[in-house]
C-alpha cells in the first residue's frame, strides 16, 4: 500500500443512506449535478435527495449511461437494454431486437481524434446502405463517403456484446423516447465471457478473464493486447478522460494505454489485492476497495491522499465520475449509502500543505500543476513569494531566496522591513500584502532568527516531554547558533538584493536597494563589495550611510561613495587623510595579505590613495580643489600630479598662472613637465611660459652638470643617495634635461635668449650657449665656441655653410691659425678646412692668412689643389661665357630671318580664322604659319594663335645652326 499522505486534495461535500426496501446498489452513474443509482432490485433512483425510483426489471442493474444531450438514460439489466427519460418521470421501455446483452461500451471519440464515422449524415439511410457501409464505406451510387467525419448529434454509438458476438448498434433517437430504436452496424466475432469494454476512437478494448485484447471497428481485426496470469483479479477497463488514456487493471496494477493499446506514461500500483472500482478525477485515478477511497496521480504514481468512507468488509464499493475532462467531483457507494465528493481548489491545496510546513510537498504539487497548465502566471509568482516567506521565517534562508528570485510579482522593497526597522525612508514603498497570509509580518532579521531559535528550543522540550511538533529535524538534531543563522540570513538577502539590481525598478526602490546592500555589505564587513559598490553607478543615499562608514571606519568606501555622487570634495578629504595616516592602521590594504612587509605596505597604501584621488582631479574643473590637492599628491607620485595638471578630461583647462604658483619651486620636474605640455600640446605662443621653461631647463642642466662632475669621487654611500632622484627622474621624464634643452633651444623662436643666456653664461654648458649667441646673430662667439670650445670642426663648418658668405670660412680659418688665449693653433683642423671648402676661398686670401709656422707639407698639397680648382673654375666660367653668344647670336639670326619671310596672297586667300577673302586686307602670320585677317589679329592677340596654341606657354623652336629643339 501506497505511504499514506497529509494532502488534501478531495473532500467529502454530501452523502445520503439508502431506504431499507433498497437491496443494495449495483451501479452508479455522475453526470453534472444529478447522480443515478442502480440497485440490485433493478430499480434506478435519481439525485442525492432521492427525487426520484423508477423500477426497471426483476434484476440487478448493471450499467447505466446518461445521455444528457437530449434528457435520456440508457439502462443495462437482465441482458436487455432500457431507456428512459433524465428525470424518471415516464415509464421505462424496453428495446426489442437485443437478448442476452453482458457488456456494453460507448463510443468517445478524443480531443484532437480523426476516428472513422461508422454512421452516414442521415438517420434515414437504407439498410442496403448500411449493409454496403460494412465493407467500405461505399454508398449505394457508387461514391466512397468522408472517413474522418464528426459524429452528428444525435446519433450515439454503442458497442455491445452477446454470446461471441461484439456487435456495434447506432440509437436512433427522437424527442418521444417511445419511439426509440436501434441500427446494426457492423457485427465481428468476439471472444466468450467478456467481463468490461471501453470504446475510444476505432479501438475497442474488451477485458477477459485471460487478458485484454483490442479490435478495431474499422476492420474487425483483433490484437492481445495483456495476457492476464492465472488466479489473477477480474480485468477492469476505465476510460481517462482527461488525455483520452485506457487504465488497464493487472491485477494490483494499473497500466495505462492509448487507443492503439500502446503503454504510456508509468504504471499505478495499487493496494495489495486490487481495486473493486475505479474513476477519474482530474489529474488523478480514484480507486476504492474496502471502504477505503485513495487518490494516485497520473503522472507521478504517487498516493497522494487515503480517505475511509465504510468499514472494513462492507462489501463491493463503485465509484463513478463526470464524463469530461474537467471532472471535478466523484461519487462513491457502499451498499448502503452513496458518498459525493469534489476536488478541492489548487490553491486551497497548496495553502493546506503550507500551513502544515510540507514544503517540498507543496512545490511538488505546483510542479505538477504548473506542467498541466492549471495554474496562471500570476499565482505561480504569488506561491513563490509565499513559500519564500514561509522558509525565511522557517530559518532556511537560501530557499527561500531561492523562491523570491522566482517570482516576477514580487518587489525588492517588500525585503526592506527585514533590514531596517520601522519607521524608515522607504517604510512606504512596501506594499501591505501578506498574499495568503500565513506568515507573519515582516520583522528585521534579527527578529526572525531570535524567534525561529526560540521556536526550536520550544519544539525541542515538546519532543522531550512527548509532543509532536513540525519543525525541520535537521535544526533539532544540530541547533545552529545565533551567528550562523543571522549571516546565512544576511548572504542570502544580499544575493536577492543583487539580482533586483539589475531589473526595471522605479527610482525610489533602487535607492532603497544600493542603500541598504550597502548596510548588509557593512554587516559583513565585505570590503571589497562594499568599495565595488560604491566606485560604481549606484543610488545610493549618501545621508543614511555617512555615519555608517565614517564610525566603522570604511572610509575608503565612503571616499568612493562621495566620488560617485559627485561630492569630489569630501572625497578627496577622505583620501588626503587616508594617505597621511595610512601607517596608523586606518584601513587595510591588499599587501598585508599578500605578505609585503610594513614599508611596502605603507607606501602601497599612500599610493593607492594618491590614484584614486588623481582619478577624481583629472575630471574636475575646480581650479580650487585641483591645486588644493596638488602638493600632497606631489608629495607621495609626482607622475600622478602631473597627470592632474596635463588631464584632458576636464571642460575647463586650469590657468597656466595659477598652477605655476601653486607647484612648489622644489618640485622641478613637475614644472618643467606642465610647461612642456603647455607649449607642445597646447601651442601655447606664450613668451613667459617659453622663458621660464628654457629657464628651467637651464638651471636643471647647470645642476645635472656640476652633479656629474662632482661624481666622480669614491664615496659609494652617496653614490646611492644619488641614484634614487635619477631612477625618479627617469620615471617621470625619460631624456636627459641637457638634450631636452638644446632642442627646445633649437625649436622655439619664442624665449628670451639673453635671459636664458645669462643664467648659462658662467657655466660649462657650450653647446647651448652657441645655441643662444646663434639666436642672437652673433656668429663670431658661435664659431669660437664650435671651433674652439667645442673643438666640432664639422658643426663649425656647417654653421659657416649655413651663413653663406665665404668670409665665414675666412674668419673660421683664422680662428683655426690663431686661437688666442695661449692656445696652439689647430692646423689640421685648418688644413681639414681647406680640403673641404678650399675651392670657395680666394687663393691670395688664403696665402695671406696662412700662418709662417704652418708646416709646409701640411698645406702644399691643398693650396696646389686650391690654385688648380680655381683655374678649372675660370676656364668653365670662359666656356660657359662664349656658349651663351653664340646662343644669343643664333637667336638674333633666328629672330631676322622670321622676319625676313615672304608671304604671297592672292584674291583666293582665305583667313584662317573668319574664313574672309583677305584680297587687299591688312593680314597678320603667327610663327605656326597661319595667316589672319588684321580684325582676327586684334580680337586673338598677338600670342595665341588660331590653333589654340599659345606661344609664351608653348614655345615653337626651329632649327638653326647652333639651337635645335
Amino acid at each position: 500500500m501506497a505511504k499514506l499522505k497529509s494532502r488534501i486534495a478531495v473532500e467529502p461535500f454530501a452523502h445520503f443512506d439508502l431506504p431499507t426496501h433498497h437491496l443494495s446498489i449495483s451501479t452508479l452513474s455522475l453526470s453534472q449535478s444529478t447522480l443515478y443509482v442502480g440497485t440490485r432490485n433493478a430499480s434506478l433512483s435519481r439525485n442525492v435527495s432521492l427525487l426520484r425510483t423508477v423500477s426497471v426489471s426483476g434484476s440487478p442493474v448493471e450499467s447505466i449511461f446518461v445521455l444528457s444531450e437530449i434528457g435520456a438514460v440508457l439502462v443495462l439489466s437482465d441482458g436487455f437494454l432500457f431507456i428512459t427519460d433524465s428525470l424518471l418521470i415516464h415509464p421505462v421501455k424496453k428495446l426489442g431486437g437485443l437478448k442476452g446483452v453482458s457488456v456494453i461500451a460507448r463510443r468517445f471519440r478524443g480531443t484532437h481524434s480523426q476516428s472513422t464515422d461508422l454512421t452516414d449524415n442521415t438517420s434515414n439511410s437504407s439498410k442496403g446502405q448500411r449493409i454496403l457501409d460494412k465493407f467500405g464505406r461505399v454508398r449505394t451510387n457508387g461514391v466512397k463517403s468522408k472517413d474522418l467525419e464528426q459524429n452528428r448529434e444525435g446519433n450515439y454509438v454503442f458497442a455491445l456484446v452477446i454470446g461471441k458476438k461484439l456487435m456495434l448498434i447506432e440509437l436512433v433517437l427522437s424527442s418521444d423516447l417511445a419511439n426509440a430504436s436501434f441500427v446494426i452496424l457492423r457485427e465481428m466475432q468476439c471472444f466468450d465471457g467478456v467481463k468490461s469494454m471501453v470504446w475510444l476512437d476505432d479501438s475497442i478494448i474488451v477485458g477477459t478473464i485471460n487478458g485484454y485484447s483490442l479490435f478495431s471497428c474499422v476492420t474487425g481485426q483483433s490484437g492481445v493486447i495483456f495476457s492476464l496470469p492465472d488466479l489473477s483479479r477480474p480485468p477492469l477497463l476505465k476510460l481517462l478522460w482527461r488525455n483520452w488514456e485506457v487504465l488497464l487493471l493487472v491485477d494490483n496494477v494499473g497500466v495505462i494505454v492509448d487507443a492503439l493499446g500502446q503503454p504510456v506514461g508509468g504504471s499505478l500500483v495499487f493496494r495489495k489485492g486490487g481495486p473493486d472500482s475505479i474513476g477519474d478525477l482530474s489529474s488523478y485515478v480514484v480507486v476504492v476497495r474496502d471502504g477505503k477511497m485513495d487518490l494516485y496521480h497520473k503522472k507521478s504514481g504517487n498516493c497522494i491522499q487515503t480517505l475511509t468512507f465504510g468499514v472494513e468488509g462492507v462489501g463491493q464499493c463503485i465509484v463513478a465520475d463526470e464524463e469530461n475532462r474537467s471532472g471535478e467531483f466523484a461519487a462513491v457507494a457502499t451498499p448502503t449509502k452513496v458518498i459525493c465528493y469534489r476536488k478541492v481548489p489548487s490553491e486551497e491545496q497548496i495553502k493546506d500543505l503550507l500551513r502544515k510546513k510540507n514544503f517540498n510537498e507543496a512545490i511538488s504539487l505546483v510542479e505538477e500543476l504548473e506542467c498541466e497548465g492549471e495554474l496562471s502566471k500570476e499565482v505561480l509568482s504569488l506561491f513563490h513569494a509565499q513559500v519564500g516567506f514561509l522558509l525565511l521565517f522557517d530559518l532556511h534562508f537560501k530557499e527561500a531566496v531561492d523562491h523570491f528570485l522566482r517570482s516576477e510579482t514580487m518587489q525588492p522593497s517588500e525585503v526592506f522591513p527585514f533590514i531596517m526597522r520601522d519607521p524608515n525612508r522607504w517604510s512606504l514603498l512596501v506594499p501591505r500584502n501578506r498574499y495568503w497570509g500565513l506568515h507573519p509580518p515582516p520583522v528585521p532579521l534579527e527578529d526572525v532568527v531570535d524567534d525561529g531559535l526560540l521556536a526550536i528550543q520550544r519544539a525541542i522540550f515538546l519532543r522531550k516531554a512527548g509532543v509532536e511538533t513540525v519543525v525541520d529535524e535537521r535544526f533539532l538534531s544540530n541547533p545552529p547558533t545565533r551567528a550562523e543563522l543571522l549571516e546565512s540570513a544576511i548572504k542570502n538577502i544580499i544575493r536577492y538584493l543583487e539580482v533586483s539590481r539589475q531589473k526595471d525598478l522605479t527610482l525610489a526602490v533602487k535607492e532603497g536597494v544600493d542603500t541598504l546592500l550597502m548596510y548588509l555589505y557593512r554587516a559583513l564587513n565585505y570590503v571589497d563589495d562594499m568599495e565595488k559598490l560604491a566606485s560604481s553607478e549606484n543610488y545610493c543615499i549618501v545621508e543614511e550611510l555617512e555615519t555608517l562608514l565614517d564610525g566603522s571606519g570604511h572610509l575608503r568606501a565612503l571616499a568612493f561613495l562621495y566620488a560617485s555622487k559627485g561630492m569630489s570634495s569630501k572625497a578627496l578629504a577622505i583620501w588626503r587623510i587616508l594617505a597621511r595616516n595610512y601607517s596608523s592602521g586606518l584601513w587595510k590594504d591588499l599587501a598585508v595579505e599578500n605578505g609585503m612587509h610594513d614599508g611596502a605596505c605603507v607606501t602601497s597604501g599612500r599610493e593607492t590613495a594618491a590614484t584614486e584621488a588623481s582619478n577624481i582631479l583629472e575630471d574636475s574643473s575646480d581650479q580650487d580643489l585641483v591645486l588644493q590637492h596638488l602638493a600632497w599628491i606631489a608629495d607621495l607620485n609626482p607622475a600622478l600630479a602631473v597627470r592632474i595638471l596635463t588631464s584632458e578630461k576636464r571642460t575647463n583647462q586650469l590657468s597656466p598662472d595659477e598652477v605655476i604658483a601653486a607647484i612648489d619651486p622644489k618640485k622641478v620636474e613637475i614644472l618643467q613637465c606642465y610647461l612642456q605640455w603647455l607649449i607642445e600640446e597646447q601651442d601655447s605662443d606664450d613668451t613667459r611660459l617659453h622663458t621660464l621653461y628654457a629657464l628651467s631647463l637651464a638651471k636643471s642642466a647647470i645642476e645635472s652638470f656640476n652633479s656629474e662632475s662632482s661624481s666622480q669621487s669614491p664615496d659609494t654611500g652617496r653614490q646611492e643617495h644619488l641614484k634614487t632622484p635619477d631612477i625618479q627622474r627617469e620615471s617621470l621624464i625619460q631624456s636627459p634635461v641637457r638634450d631636452r634643452l638644446q632642442i627646445f633651444l633649437q625649436s622655439s623662436d619664442l624665449y628670451d635668449p639673453e635671459e636664458v643666456l645669462d643664467l648659462i653664461q658662467d657655466s660649462e654648458l657650450w653647446l647651448e650657449k652657441a645655441i643662444l649667441y646663434r639666436k642672437l646673430g652673433q656668429e663670431s662667439l658661435v664659431l669660437q665656441i664650435l671651433a674652439l670650445k667645442l673643438e666640432d670642426s664639422e658643426a663649425a663648418e656647417q654653421y659657416c655653410a649655413e651663413i653663406g658668405r665665404p668670409d665665414a670660412y675666412m674668419q673660421l680659418l683664422d680662428m683655426y691659425l690663431d686661437p688666442q688665449d695661449g692656445k696652439e693653433p689647430m692646423f689640421k683642423a685648418a688644413v681639414r678646412l681647406l680640403h673641404n671648402r678650399g675651392e670657395s676661398l680666394d687663393p691670395l686670401q688664403v696665402l695671406e692668412t696662412l700662418s709662417p709656422d704652418m708646416p709646409l707639407q701640411l698645406a702644399s698639397e691643398t693650396i696646389l689643389r686650391m690654385l688648380r680648382a680655381r683655374l678649372h673654375h675660370h676656364r668653365q666660367g670662359q666656356i660657359v661665357r662664349y656658349l651663351s653668344r653664340a646662343v644669343h647670336i643664333d637667336a638674333r639670326l633666328a629672330r631676322l630671318e622670321e622676319r625676313s619671310r615672304l608671304v604671297q596672297i592672292n584674291d583666293e586667300s582665305l583667313c584662317d580664322s573668319c574664313h574672309a577673302r583677305l584680297g587687299t586686307k591688312l593680314f597678320a602670320m603667327y610663327p605656326d604659319d597661319t595667316v589672319v585677317c588684321y580684325k582676327c589679329f586684334r580680337r586673338q592677340g598677338e600670342s595665341t594663335s588660331v590653333t589654340g596654341r599659345d606661344f609664351k606657354q608653348d614655345v615653337l623652336f626651329k632649327p638653326g645652326w647652333l639651337v635645335t629643339r
